[in-house]
């Protein structure tokens, strides 16, 4: 996808490079977020609950609690309630509060959660393939090397 940062946001006024390339990023971002949420729409799973279940498949067998999705997401929100909750109405995951501890609340993947997640792997790495198609495996390498220059400095 060939993209004119000016063109594409209506401007003839010549951009400092570093607005321009944080302009840039967020367009593309924008784009990417588009194509992955289409990529997933068959499922009916927005990105973030996507999230949700790859974290919980990471667990490994072992519950999560929301701590630590929270902990985990890409992009940090505190909707994570509202996304689980949302995931246990698909039947995709469930939630155990402890008898004992009220407030310990135990989530984790249901087998249909395991079965719907591996179809939308592979929906994901198509789509992730066909993002990146315009760039050499090199170029993805130097692009990643250039973009942890920028990132979590203020984190």
């Amino acid at each position: 996808m060939d993209m004119n940062v000016e063109e594409r946001i209506k401007t003839t006024t010549t951009l400092p490079p570093e607005r321009r390339t944080i302009i840039h990023l967020m367009l593309v971002n924008n784009h990417i977020q588009d194509v992955l949420a289409q990529a997933l729409k068959p499922y009916d799973v927005s990105i973030q609950q996507f999230n949700v279940l790859r974290i919980l498949r990471g667990q490994k067998g072992e519950p999560a609690n929301l701590s630590t999705l929270n902990d985990r997401m890409v992009s940090r929100m505190s909707n994570t309630t509202r996304l689980v909750d949302k995931l246990i109405l698909k039947g995709l995951t469930e939630r155990n509060t402890c008898p004992e501890n009220r407030r310990k609340v135990e989530i984790r993947l249901t087998e249909e959660g395991v079965n719907a997640l591996n179809k939308m792997d592979i929906a994901m790495e198509q789509a992730e393939k066909e993002l990146m198609s315009a760039l050499d495996p090199k170029e993805i390498g130097e692009l990643n090397k250039l973009l942890d220059q920028i990132t979590f400095k203020n984190d």
